[in-house]
């Protein structure tokens, strides 16, 4: 079916089509196929997008008042991964870095690829299923099904060539294409449970975002505990291939058993080589995630059994199966937190000492500095929530434009630590971010004594992209501001990068809210809210947060090497995203910044 440019087109399409080009521009000619697979990506996406839009009561389940944000959604994370592979493949240039980075780069971009290309297929499926049953209000075409189809052909095509450069047999680029698939799967599991768990809390494109980022960040570490079993099985087998055995028939088992575990746990399966380092730090925030995780699948069996041994108790009060759960819930994440979780950390990095203890040491190994930044966050956030939880009790500012002093608040907290503290900042946004997932459990699932107190609190922050089943919004603004930060880790030439979210979220979104609200005029569209002095505001408060940016990291020993067109186009771009989107912009915004600035 031929679909008019008009109908096409829209604000936010052009400007991640315009985001795309830039990223397609910057491309050396080695990346090729990554440049044809991301073309194929973003063609497909705005297809799906177009279709999707034409037939939203399909999807009942998206937030309402948002467009679907399918293109957005299914192209951020593989930008952003093809943005760092463009940095690092300057940085391997240059003998900065080893070959095993790199091809681990190009795996997570695949990875990521096949998360949103599944997606893609699984909506384009639920789509032409609504068709065959003949829907009057939704239409589709033999023609849509064969671009669909010519679409994956041809990324599947890409993707195998891509993969067939870093593998050495035609087998382990056969494991790669599965580690992948499996990859497209997860996501497609994934994104269903979550519009089903928690409907109308997120557009499709904030789901597939949140979806392909989950799934790369557990698969990554899946891949990471996996290589480390085989690294652990290796040695013993090891030791019996070098005895020398004088019975060849022993010499020939442990070789086929050693041929049988490379097969089985191979790191060309899940694309870790043992040359990539894996920071402490960042162990640790994997640890803790993963901790979290395996304590809510952990909580619910305990309660299910609880219950059913113990729940058909009539005579027990109400308050008394209240404290009882609480215990339970306390007792199993402390259990979880200080043993489990540990545990997995010291199988995959070789800690000297206990992850808790090797974290107190890190703090007082400058205790002057980190434990005054400490108690200078403690303060901000005592005297502003104080504050401000009060103004949203009695004022009539509007509850989006007050959030807005949170941004700003970032700014006051994570500048000054980023510049002078930058690991200790990396620690510190993990430990917010399990505290963060901990209250978020805690009011959902209504936990006594606190449930009920976090959710009356949390709840004078909400506003119409948050729902009482889901708050998200606390989500998106520390992680996006820390993920650029996390992301910057190891080889980077751009010294801005690990601002982005910072610059983006707590200066350029902030003065684009309170100058559009107060002074704005002209709109961007006629159904929209933002301005374009909004934005323009914005996007000049960004570039001069820069130049003053620039001197002071040149003066603490950065090498500038950030020239201002390529920036002018990173803020104008991402200062456009954030009048043009109806989606989550604290989250989408800083990961499009980042990846700009990568270039």
């Amino acid at each position: 079916m031929w679909i008019s440019p008009s109908k096409a087109m829209n604000g936010e399409r052009a400007v991640v089509l315009v985001f795309v080009f830039r990223i397609l521009s910057s491309l050396p000619f080695s990346l090729l196929p990554h440049a044809l697979s991301l073309s194929l990506l973003s063609l497909f996406s705005l297809f799906v997008e177009i279709r999707a839009d034409d037939s939203l009561f399909l999807f009942k389940t998206s937030r309402p008042g948002a467009s679907s944000g399918i293109m957005l959604g299914a192209i951020t994370l593989p930008t952003v991964m093809l943005s760092k592979l463009i940095q690092l493949s300057r940085a391997f240039s240059l003998q900065r870095i080893e070959l095993d980075e790199l091809e681990h780069m190009t795996m997570q971009f695949w990875a990521t690829s096949a998360c949103c290309c599944g997606v893609l297929i699984f909506l384009s499926i639920v789509m032409w299923c609504a068709a065959n049953n003949k829907n009057p209000h939704f239409s589709c075409s033999v023609w849509d099904a064969k671009f669909s189809l010519s679409c994956v052909i041809l990324y599947s095509v890409v993707c195998c060539i891509s993969l067939a450069t870093i593998s050495h047999t035609g087998f382990n680029t056969a494991l790669k294409l599965l580690w992948l698939l499996c990859h497209g799967f997860a996501a497609v599991k994934l994104i269903q449970h979550l519009l089903n768990t928690f409907p109308c809390c997120a557009s499709i494109g904030e789901a597939l975002l949140v979806t392909s980022g989950l799934v790369l960040y557990f698969g990554d570490m899946l891949a990471c505990t996996i290589s480390k079993v085989r690294a652990a099985l290796s040695h013993p087998i090891q030791a019996v291939v070098t005895a020398k055995s004088s019975r060849i028939s022993i010499s020939m088992l442990t070789t086929l058993f050693e041929q049988v575990c490379r097969l089985l746990i191979s790191p060309e399966l899940v694309s870790i080589r043992y040359g990539i380092k894996r920071s402490e730090i960042g162990i640790i925030i994997q640890g803790v995630l993963l901790g979290l995780l395996i304590f809510s699948a952990v909580f619910k069996f305990v309660i299910c059994l609880w219950e059913y041994f113990w729940g058909a108790d009539k005579s027990e009060s109400r308050q008394n199966k209240e404290i009882g759960r609480s215990l339970i819930f306390f007792t199993s994440l402390g259990f979880i937190m200080i043993a489990v979780a540990p545990s997995w950390m010291m199988i995959v990095l070789d800690f000297d000492v206990h992850p808790l203890l090797w974290i107190f040491l890190f703090v007082f190994s400058e205790p002057l500095k980190r434990l005054s930044l400490c108690i200078y966050w403690l303060g901000l956030i005592f005297a502003s929530v104080l504050r401000f939880y009060n103004i949203s009790k009695n004022s009539k500012i509007e509850r989006i434009l007050l959030r807005k002093y949170y941004h700003l608040l970032a700014v006051l907290m994570f500048l000054p630590a980023l510049i002078y503290q930058p690991k200790f900042l990396d620690l510190a946004f993990g430990a917010a971010l399990a505290v963060f997932l901990v209250l978020e459990i805690i009011r959902v699932w209504r936990i006594w004594p606190l449930g009920k107190l976090v959710h009356q609190f949390m709840s004078a922050f909400t506003d119409h992209r948050d729902s009482d089943l889901l708050i998200v919004s606390h989500f998106s603004l520390l992680l996006g501001c820390a993920l650029p930060i996390w992301m910057s880790s190891g080889f980077n030439d751009r010294p801005l990068t690990p601002f982005a979210g910072i610059l983006s979220l707590g200066i350029g979104d902030t003065m684009a809210s309170m100058v559009g609200h107060k002074y704005g005029v002209l709109r961007w569209s006629k159904t929209g809210k933002k301005t374009i002095e909004g934005t323009a505001a914005g996007i000049t408060s960004v570039l001069a947060a820069c130049s003053v940016l620039l001197p002071l990291l040149a003066s603490t020993g950065y090498i500038l090497t950030q020239h201002w067109f390529p920036l002018l186009i990173a803020v104008t771009t991402s200062g456009l995203l954030e009048a043009y989107t109806a989606q989550l912009d604290n989250a989408f915004i800083p990961l499009v910044f980042y990846s700009l600035l990568c270039l």
